[in-house]
């Protein structure tokens, strides 16, 4: 394996696998829309600035990069709330311009592709831990996208010679741990984003939600750094063949990639209090519309199949969120 073709490869998921892939030896090849990545993320690496639905483009860095080896698929848009409020936009993009992709990877011969998908489509479950057999009713229009994209996955994997690994992330958190990458939005939607932002301009902290059926009321996620993340995704690539083989009957699967802890809301407050050495003013509220109770892994298939698990801890998450939102809001600045 000497290439990767990542789409969404100039975002905060996307950028960081490409540095490890880097660090590995492996070139990422990047095709974005700059629509939410960063330009500066993408500096010093093979780029292509455009939209995955452009099949012309999509031929020419096959063209130009024959031996790419396989596809990850990054590229989604993924706030929950905007898309309550604009459902069609998020079907245009995630799911019609998706098929439009596949079609041209079929075309151009590549038979690898892992794709970035979600917790988010699972169902709500008493003890809120889920592993990959665990039932999917994805509550909001942006999860009901990961959950109609991995139906199109499965059923091309049955009519073409093509194999899928789908990654169901949960939440993942933290910075490329030398700070290469990161966030792209100093101000994002995400409870530690949100912490970050009430710690650095000394504004309240709301939760959302505080009547969810949790030991404590409020939400539960499972909060992974985004360099382990980076390191499955590796792991999945470089064990492509062994986890999914070219001769199975059954060429898709899906795996978890979560810490296999839950942590509530409150409890992420209590950790980056801890972290920070000071109290924040918390607030509470309703929940938002798309909101949902959220859920923990089950990691024992990551482990098993990829070899993979989470090494990091949700204090090296806050702490290497902090470092990059306080060096990329200086370049910002700058």
């Amino acid at each position: 394996m000497t290439k990767v073709l990542i789409t969404g490869g100039a975002g905060f998921i996307g950028s960081t696998v490409a540095s490890a892939l880097i660090d590995q030896g492996i070139t990422p090849v990047i095709l974005d829309d700059l629509s939410k990545g960063r330009r500066e993320f993408v500096r010093d690496r093979i780029f292509y600035q455009g939209d995955i639905a452009d099949q012309a483009l999509l031929d020419r860095v096959f063209a130009e990069h024959p031996d790419i080896y396989a596809v990850l698929h990054c590229a989604a848009k993924i706030v929950v709330p905007e898309s309550v409020s604009r459902p069609l936009h998020y079907y245009r993009e995630n799911v019609a311009k998706t098929v439009d992709l596949l079609e041209s990877l079929q075309r151009n011969g590549c038979e690898r592709v892992v794709f970035s998908s979600s917790a988010s489509i699972y169902a709500p479950t008493a003890d809120a831990r889920a592993d990959e057999t665990s039932p999917v009713a994805a509550e909001s229009p942006y999860a009901r996208t990961k959950q109609m994209m991995e139906q199109v996955l499965q059923d091309w994997t049955v009519a073409a010679p093509v194999r899928v690994i789908v990654l169901r992330y949960f939440n993942p958190i933290g910075a490329d741990p030398q700070l290469r990458t990161g966030l792209q939005d100093p101000n994002p939607s995400h409870a530690l984003g949100k912490l970050i932002e009430a710690h650095t301009e000394g504004t309240p902290f709301t939760i959302t939600g505080v009547d969810w059926a949790t030991r404590d009321g409020s939400g539960i996620r499972d909060y992974i750094h985004v360099w382990d993340l980076a390191r499955a995704h590796v792991a999945a690539l470089t064990r492509f063949d062994a986890v999914v083989e070219p001769a199975a009957d059954d060429r898709y699967r899906v795996i978890n990639v979560g810490t296999g802890q839950g942590t509530t809301v409150r409890e992420l407050v209590t950790a980056f209090e801890a972290a920070v050495g000071e109290s924040l003013d918390v607030r509470e509220a309703g929940q938002r519309p798309g909101d949902v109770i959220g859920c923990y892994a089950s990691g024992d298939l990551a482990g098993e199949l990829l070899g993979w698990s989470a090494q990091k801890s949700l204090v090296d998450g806050v702490r290497d969120a902090l470092a990059w939102r306080e060096k990329w809001t200086a370049q910002l600045a700058g």
